[in-house]
């Protein structure tokens, strides 16, 4: 019992943990689009608002990139959505021995890397160009086709997985049994295999959507001097965000929720009408409560609390005074200014108070400036002053030896050797 209970107390928390490091980034950036901050922060929080929401409308480059996203998104979703069907329906047809070869060169571009991809299309087109004699406004030097064909080249086979999952299903007895009763190949994959991959072409156009729509590394080699969406955001990113960032993604998120809700809802409407269907064909009777299922499905529930929830979110910040409450935190950073100007003011007083204790006095200051502690011997030890007094005291020596030298003319010379010699000569006279 105590180690199922510790069994599935850690699969609890593993769960947790593992929902919290994935949509935990993405909270915290929905939170900040809507601060009244002008960097993307949580903390501190300013101002509830949806300013940024109107600020990213009114941004005309990133709706440009915008528009060119889902243009080349669906450029690429008609484009390699046949290529991946058609690779998908080869795959059965060929040989069982020829089949792994064709499977690897098929999904080969998933595993080149985008740069490559990006530039290999690039310079491949250019080529053509030339050998065409194209100008550089041909469509081989248009972004737009360029990048079309440098995605389609490894999202084509991804789509291609999709209807291999749903082809690996089919039971291909319904198309002998047609072929059997005289249909052409062409009726039979419109009347029996189209209406049985509908579902995967369905998939296989959103994954393709999608995959065009984040794509990056090929993008900024194809797109040339156009823009799309991701490659506007790498460059605006590089000199400084705003929250309008936030507010996109919040818009990208919420619109992803809400059709995988509407799709949900859909399906589960479809597989109850079939249920309803074969209830009808065995004779039985469909109850209300039947009927009423779609209301109460937990799709259009999350629908629909994710519109209230973002209506009250609309009303409130429109009615919450947004321009009061910015008065207000700018006066708080005003003070905030004010109380760290006035802690620097104080804080070089005493800077120069300690420099002004430890600086020797000079001569005449009077009481100005006080000297240091145990320093009163050494005041004044290199002023301009010494030098006077030294040369008086210099001058005054000089008159004492005078005075002294005086009254000891007679004794100048006493010991010369002179003297030896006039003496020796003195006492050889006398002699």
């Amino acid at each position: 019992m105590i180690s199922d209970h510790i069994r599935k107390t850690f699969t609890i928390l593993f769960v947790l943990g593992f929902f919290a490091y994935l949509f935990g980034p993405l909270i915290i950036m929905s939170l900040t689009a809507f601060n009244s901050s002008a960097f993307p922060r949580v903390t501190p929080w300013e101002c509830f608002s949806v300013e940024w929401f109107q600020f990213l409308g009114k941004d005309a480059k990133l709706i440009e990139g915008l528009q060119n996203s889902i243009f080349i998104g669906i450029g690429v979703v008609v484009l390699a959505v046949p290529l991946g069907l058609s690779g998908a329906l080869m795959l059965t047809q060929v040989k069982e021995r020829v089949r792994p070869w064709y499977y690897t060169v098929t999904i080969s571009p998933i595993l080149v890397p985008g740069v490559v991809l990006g530039i290999s299309t690039l310079l491949f087109w250019d080529r053509v160009g030339t050998m065409f004699g194209a100008s550089r406004e041909s469509v081989f030097y248009n972004g737009f086709f360029l990048t079309i064909i440098g995605q389609a080249t490894f999202i084509s086979a991804y789509t291609m997985l999709v209807f291999i999952s749903r082809l690996q299903r089919f039971d291909r007895v319904q198309e002998e049994a047609a072929l059997d009763l005289g249909a052409t190949h062409v009726q039979t994959f419109r009347k029996i295999l189209l209406p049985f991959l509908k579902p995967a072409i369905a998939s296989a156009a959103v994954l393709a959507f999608l995959a065009s729509f984040e794509n990056y590394n090929t993008t900024v080699f194809t797109i040339v001097s156009e823009s799309t969406l991701t490659t506007f955001l790498a460059a605006k990113v590089r000199h400084g965000i705003n929250p309008s960032i936030s507010a996109l993604a919040v818009v990208i998120v919420a619109l992803t929720l809400f059709g995988a809700a509407l799709h949900e809802v859909f399906k589960r409407r479809e597989l109850a009408a079939e249920k309803e269907s074969a209830r009808i064909a065995k004779g039985e009777q469909v109850t209300r409560r039947s009927k009423n299922r779609f209301i109460t499905d937990p799709a259009v529930i999350l629908i629909f609390l994710v519109t209230i929830a973002g209506l009250g979110t609309i009303y409130f910040a429109g009615t919450m005074g947004l321009d009061e409450c910015k008065a207000a935190v700018k006066a708080e950073k005003q003070r905030v200014v004010q109380e760290r100007v006035k802690k620097r003011e104080q804080k070089s007083m005493f800077q120069d108070a300690g420099r002004q204790a430890l600086t020797p006095v000079p001569k005449g200051a009077g009481a100005k400036s006080r000297p240091a502690p145990g320093t009163s011997n050494f005041q004044g030890l290199f002023s301009p002053d010494n030098l006077e007094e030294q040369a008086g005291t210099k001058e005054a020596e000089q008159e004492q030896e005078k005075t002294r030298a005086a009254g000891t003319e007679q004794f100048q010379g006493i010991f010369a050797p002179q003297n030896l010699e006039e003496q020796s000569g003195a006492s050889e006279e006398q002699q």
